[in-house]
């Protein structure tokens, strides 16, 4: 039993280490575990990730939807060049011919409206990508979520099986005050003597103190817990006993779900890749002012001019490398593949794990329920003998000491078989 409990404090010491928060709500009389996972996610402070992923993932959306609008650019240059066509005609009698040199400096600013008309499904493609970006990370962050309910676990069961304890000891307790009361009636009937009094109220006393310690002990656990959920937890809070939860044999974790969306944004980036491969058509308008005229090389002065059609733009780059993107992707799918099977198969060990456990705690608490019986029946002749002066104070002490260890142990068996049960529950994601 000691080593039970140091196991235990030493646990609550490391996860006091990582938990969130401190606690300033209103005082609770009743929690249940259910609560406490509710509580502990939304107090968690990577809790708030949650909303800022959605309204990224809109805001991104929204942008890439503007993708197909009409897109407008404002462009200017000046220039010098070293040289520039110059053409000399031959003088004619009574004719003065002569064309414009175009100035070496030349100015130029314009402005473009171009509208896309082969789209393919590119832009629908990007909101896709943008769309399963986010809810991977959602994904992510509820994985990271989860595993507050195991710290959660340790520290409820761990509070309850001190509860239990201090039931266990005040039992101990209240039958060391039945050997005081009838020592110090065989004291005043002259059968026995102050000695075994006081070797009673000794003992009285040990027990009371170990009560003080498993005191603080819960304590620890409560104020811990109490971080976690942000929710004041005291020695004035009644943590509910959960039932015993249904055991299957699925695994539902959302770090599945973080895996196939994994595998999901490979596919559509891949598919993204072979769209951006296509041809793009787009109608475009284009009007400004330029000296000289670029449509006119012939008008130097500063003029107006526009043009209008539509634009071909084939870029075959991507077609050289598109094999290997596509070995690449499928590797990347691979190697998330490995991953998820190693998971599950690191899962389903801790589950045969927990399984075993939760065979062993039964059969052990089944002796216990024997052992506690046999325990208690010795005991109550015990004190009946200590009554007659049949056996010793230090007899009685024993026997009630052998007692309170075998309903110690029953209890610590039977919150180990329930906290078993709910980290099975835990691990399995149901």
């Amino acid at each position: 039993m000691i080593k039970t409990m140091t196991t235990l404090l030493a646990l609550s010491t490391a996860l006091l280490l990582g938990a969130p928060g401190g606690a300033r709500a209103q005082k609770a009389d009743r929690l249940t575990l259910a609560a406490c996972y509710q509580l502990g996610e939304a107090a968690y402070p990577l809790t708030r990730q949650r909303d800022l992923i959605a309204k990224t993932r809109d805001y991104n959306i929204s942008n890439i939807a503007k993708g197909i609008y009409p897109q407008l650019s404002v462009n200017g240059q000046a220039t010098y060049q070293s040289a520039v066509t110059q053409v000399t005609l031959p003088k004619i009698p009574g004719y003065n011919l002569s064309i414009p040199t175009v100035p070496k400096d030349q100015y130029k600013l314009y402005g473009e409206i171009s509208q896309t008309l082969t789209d393919f499904g590119i832009n629908k493609q990007r909101r896709i990508i943008s769309s399963t970006d986010a809810d991977l990370q959602e994904a992510n962050l509820s994985t990271d979520l989860y595993a507050l309910k195991d710290r959660i676990n340790q520290l409820y069961f761990g509070a309850l099986l001190i509860d239990d304890q201090l039931q266990q000891n005040e039992l101990a307790a209240q039958d060391i005050r039945t050997g005081i009361a009838k020592v110090e009636a065989a004291i005043r009937n002259g059968t026995d003597f102050v000695s075994s009094l006081n070797k009673l109220k000794a003992e009285l006393l040990t027990t009371e103190q170990h009560s003080v310690e498993l005191s603080a002990s819960r304590s620890a656990y409560t104020d811990m817990l109490s971080l976690f959920i942000n929710r004041p937890v005291d020695s004035t809070t009644a943590l509910v006993r959960p039932e015993e939860p249904a055991v299957t044999d699925s695994i539902n974790r959302p770090e599945l779900k973080a895996y196939d969306l994994q595998l999901q944004s490979y596919t559509e980036n891949l598919r993204l890749t072979r769209l951006n491969l296509f041809p793009q058509v787009s109608a475009f308008f284009q009007g400004g002012v330029g000296q000289p005229n670029p449509m006119n090389l012939l008008s130097t002065s500063l003029s107006s001019y526009y043009l209008t059609g539509l634009r071909l733009t084939w870029t075959i780059g991507g077609s050289y490398t598109y094999k290997k993107d596509r070995l690449i992707s499928h590797n990347n799918e691979e190697m998330v593949r490995a991953q998820r099977n190693t998971f599950l198969f690191n899962t389903n060990l801790t589950m045969r794990q927990d399984n075993a456990d939760i065979r062993k705690y039964r059969a052990l608490i089944k002796s216990d329920d024997e052992i506690v019986r046999l325990r208690e029946s010795v005991g109550k002749t015990s004190a009946v003998q200590l009554e007659n002066g049949v056996i010793s104070a230090n007899d009685y002490v024993l026997d009630v000491n052998a007692t309170a260890q075998a309903r110690q142990d029953r209890a610590v068996h039977e919150m180990q078989l329930l906290m078993t049960q709910y980290n099975y529950k835990t691990t399995s994601g149901n």
